[in-house]
């Protein structure tokens, strides 16, 4: 109706300029809001699809940097297998006899006889009582073994004990496994010069383990209240829980020990 006002008016032309200008004064803020209603209309309709467009980016982005967070850590597990296996490799090149690389594919967590299962067997000339390392030091020794698969007792494990003796000065004792808290090193008298920090190493005694192979470190010293010996934690120079390669002698086992000497330091 206001439209239809507006255009009678201008066709009667000035001699309702009354009429006309009141026309103007009634319509004009109409338009103003309709005009400031369709612009914000408009604005809201680009805001929303710019961002509809920003959300999709969003999520196309998203997933290019999940896909490529998961290329990274797969690069960057390859690269320490990679250092790993050379650490082995460069192990092995330095011993005079021929070492085996067997890997861990499972473990059995029962406290007394802590074992890991590996996949070397008869079939590569493994034998029980063999003994098993990595270039850190003393794993274990095999303990059962099958065509393909062997089992090898961990040297922390409870129902372990190795002949041992402080590196420093030769005194030696039996290093028995504590699981989760690594070894104790029994029988050493109060008088002896043991300290944290002194590295424990194969005694050499019993026919199993040549003498000098890595054991552990010494963290702490008591001296107990009653009897002669001290009491000694140890903690095992191998990380029992990251356990992934192994390395093995196939070959016989007292040439193990006429040809080994692992001495750390």
């Amino acid at each position: 109706m206001t439209v239809a006002l507006l255009v009678l008016a201008s066709m009667i032309g000035d001699r309702f300029g009354a009429a006309h200008q009141l026309t103007l004064d009634v319509i004009s803020p109409l338009q103003k809001v309709a005009s400031r209603l369709a612009d914000g209309i408009g604005d809201f309709t680009d805001d929303y699809v710019g961002l509809w467009s920003v959300r999709a980016e969003n999520k196309r982005l998203h997933t290019l940097v999940d896909k490529y967070m998961s290329e990274l850590g797969e690069y960057r597990e390859a690269y320490r297998t990679y250092l790993h296996l050379q650490t082995l490799l460069e192990f092995k090149e330095k011993q005079e006899f021929r070492l085996l690389t067997a890997r861990v594919v499972g473990k059995d967590p029962a406290y007394w006889f802590q074992t890991i299962l590996i996949d070397r067997g008869k079939a590569d000339d493994i034998a029980d009582g063999m003994v098993v390392l990595t270039p850190e030091g003393v794993v274990g020794q095999v303990i059962h073994v099958s065509e393909h698969y062997s089992k090898v007792l961990l040297a922390n494990a409870p129902s372990s004990a190795i002949d041992a003796m402080v590196q420093k000065n030769r005194v030696r004792g039996i290093l028995k496994g504590a699981g989760e808290k690594g070894f104790v090193l029994n029988y050493v008298l109060k008088n002896t010069d043991v300290a944290v920090g002194d590295h424990i190493v194969t005694a050499g005694i019993g026919g199993v383990f040549a003498s000098g192979i890595a054991l552990g470190v010494v963290s702490a010293v008591r001296e107990k209240e009653r009897g002669m010996f001290q009491e000694i934690e140890v903690q095992p120079a191998v990380d029992f829980q990251k356990l992934e390669y192994v390395l093995i002698d196939p070959t016989d086992r007292q040439k193990i020990l006429r040809e080994m000497n692992l001495s750390v330091e």
